[in-house]
């Protein structure tokens, strides 16, 4: 029976998420399998792939063939390398103590980069939300200035109408004291020319 090591899809339209397993390379994509592998989620930053590498050894060993996307997330998780070890040790071409110190050191230094990887992208996320927080700090800065803007004029157009209409208002008295002081004037005059008369 041709085995296969492949994906299968799982999750909702828009949010894939997939087994890995071990299945008959006749049986459907998403249909019956041998041994459930472990996971893999392309849907976090970085993708998350959860592996029983044992197992997956064991299955590469008995002759199963990883699928192009199989056989990259098995070498991004030591799979290979730990296949390729194990057929040394088989071989009697290295020790099985040394093989473990291999695989072990390869699996810390992988590790390092993955945590190294995860600090910066969220370093970066943290720079994007600095900087949008700048632009709409910014923004109400604007938006404040033009409202202290707009109330100034406003004010000041409320002091123009209020000093024109003080002024208007004054006009009428002064014309009023004019006319009384006119008045005044021509019956003193009138009064005068009785006098002289």
């Amino acid at each position: 029976m041709p085995t296969k090591i492949r994906l299968q899809k799982h999750g909702r339209k828009g949010k894939p998420f997939f087994w890995i397993v071990a299945a008959d390379s006749r049986a459907k994509r998403d249909g019956k399998y041998l041994e459930k592998l472990g996971t893999y989620n392309p849907q976090t930053n970085p993708s998350t792939v959860n592996l029983k590498v044992d197992n997956s050894v064991k299955w590469l060993l008995n002759g199963a063939q990883p699928t192009d996307t199989a056989r990259n997330l098995l070498s991004n998780k030591g799979v290979m390398l730990k296949k390729h070890l194990t057929m040394g040790v088989n071989k009697g071409a290295i020790s099985q103590d040394d093989a473990d110190k291999k695989f072990d050191a390869w699996v810390a230094d992988k590790e390092g980069k993955l945590t190294a990887e995860k600090e910066e992208t969220k370093k970066e996320e943290e720079e994007a939300k600095e900087k949008a927080l700048a632009e709409e700090r910014e923004v109400a800065e604007k938006r404040e200035e033009e409202e202290r803007k707009a109330k100034e004029e406003y004010r000041k157009a409320q002091e123009e109408t209020e000093a024109a209409a003080k002024t208007d208002e004054s006009e009428p008295e002064a014309n009023v004291d004019k006319e009384v002081e006119q008045e005044t004037a021509e019956e003193a005059k009138a009064e005068e020319k009785k006098k002289e008369d």
